[in-house]
């Protein structure tokens, strides 16, 4: 398959568990702590998706996805915003910069954040 997947969460235990199951998919994955981190891997390594946490530190997740927006590679690349926040405000201002999916952390099991990842990473 050799689908590289880039988890950006500030949570180790949510971004270690999460990076485990995918990879039990047969994906590569790459995890970046804060949104900064997050950028910089996802331009230097050019992932498939990327899953997007919007409460972190340095970087938040809106401030992460309009950067790469900006970037003529990130303006394309599917992005999978997976937060807490499930208010109109940060679904709106998601759905603004042409993501791929929204999931809401706490109504999503680690297979359904796998089956979402396999189904964009193969389309």
């Amino acid at each position: 398959m050799d689908k590289k997947i880039l988890i950006i969460e500030d949570e180790p235990d949510i971004r270690e568990a999460m990076a485990e199951a995918i990879a039990d998919a047969g994906f590569t994955v790459l995890t970046a702590e804060n949104g900064q981190v997050g950028f910089d891997t996802a331009i230097a390594e050019k992932p498939d998706v990327i899953l997007l946490d919007i409460v972190m530190p340095v970087l938040d997740g809106h401030a992460t996805l309009k950067k790469l927006r900006q970037d003529p590679w990130g303006q394309h690349v599917k992005v999978i915003m997976l937060t807490s926040m499930d208010d109109v405000h940060n679904v709106g201002t998601a759905h603004e910069q042409n993501i791929t999916d929204y999931l809401i952390k706490p109504h999503s099991s680690l297979a359904e954040i796998v089956n979402k990842v396999r189904e964009h990473a193969i389309t």
